[in-house]
């Protein structure tokens, strides 16, 4: 990737040539406060527009209503807090989670609601258990699956039965162990092996008749000997080999009795 400085062009949010006569900081300029098509808070390049803002951080309070919304999210990375609130309800996604990110979080609860997934989605890291509860029937699955990735273990209870199959997985890696039998007739496989993985070995008698042999193989390997039953004889031929195998292990054991 290129780094700005080899793109010599300065182009402002409108398509016209930026002229640094004509710029309101004209005078930064020879003050070494902003630089052509480096640091420029009139070029339309996130990059220089960011520069600028980083040199002059005590200019961004003036630009928080700039008609380019490049513009007002980088300014609300660095303007005063208490003129940020307003910016929530701004057209843009960018803007409204920079100043999400910066603001307390009895101002960001209203974005939970935010009609942009990506906003629900990063908003997610910055609140509690408590406040998350309201988005667990959010319409986009991605935003749960961020919540099944950060509520605690103990409260995806809530979450056992998404109608989302990669949300039902992650639950199945995070919950408690007492909940796990709770999802053994999950309708996908791949929940379901989640699952088998998890579970201690006498519990896995429950799932010897699973219909995927992913589960039946992964039983096959960790039950004991004696509790194989039907797997023995189980019609995929690796799930077989391996309660074999296993089986007659544990006749050896028992045949030569204690060391």
């Amino acid at each position: 990737m290129n780094d700005d400085n080899d793109i010599t062009e300065a182009i402002d949010w409108q398509g016209n040539p930026v002229d640094c006569a004509k710029c309101a900081h004209a005078d930064m300029l020879a003050a070494g406060r902003c630089r052509f098509s480096h640091a420029c808070v009139n070029d339309r390049y996130a990059r220089r527009i960011d520069r600028f803002f980083n040199w002059n951080p005590d200019l961004a309070n003036r630009y928080i209503a700039h008609p380019h919304f490049e513009v007002r999210a980088i300014a609300a990375k660095h303007a005063a807090v208490f003129l940020l609130p307003p910016l929530l309800d701004d057209p843009e996604e960018t803007v409204r989670w920079n100043v999400a990110r910066r603001l307390p979080k009895k101002h960001v609860l209203k974005l939970r609601n935010d009609p942009h997934r990506e906003v629900r989605i990063r908003i997610v890291t910055l609140l509690d258990d408590s406040d998350l509860v309201p988005m667990l029937q959010d319409p986009d699955y991605y935003v749960r699956l961020s919540i099944a990735r950060r509520l605690q273990p103990e409260l995806l209870e809530w979450m056992l039965h998404d109608e989302e199959a990669e949300v039902r997985r992650v639950v199945a890696q995070r919950v408690p162990d007492d909940m796990l039998m709770r999802m053994a007739g999950d309708p996908e496989p791949r929940v379901r092996l989640e699952i088998v993985q998890r579970l201690a070995s006498e519990k896995l008698v429950e799932m010897r008749a699973d219909p995927d042999w992913r589960i039946r193989h992964e039983v096959a390997s960790r039950i004991a000997p004696d509790a194989l039953g039907a797997l023995v004889e189980d019609e995929d031929e690796l799930v077989r080999e391996t309660a074999r195998a296993r089986a007659m292990g544990g006749d050896k054991r028992r045949k030569e009795g204690p060391l």
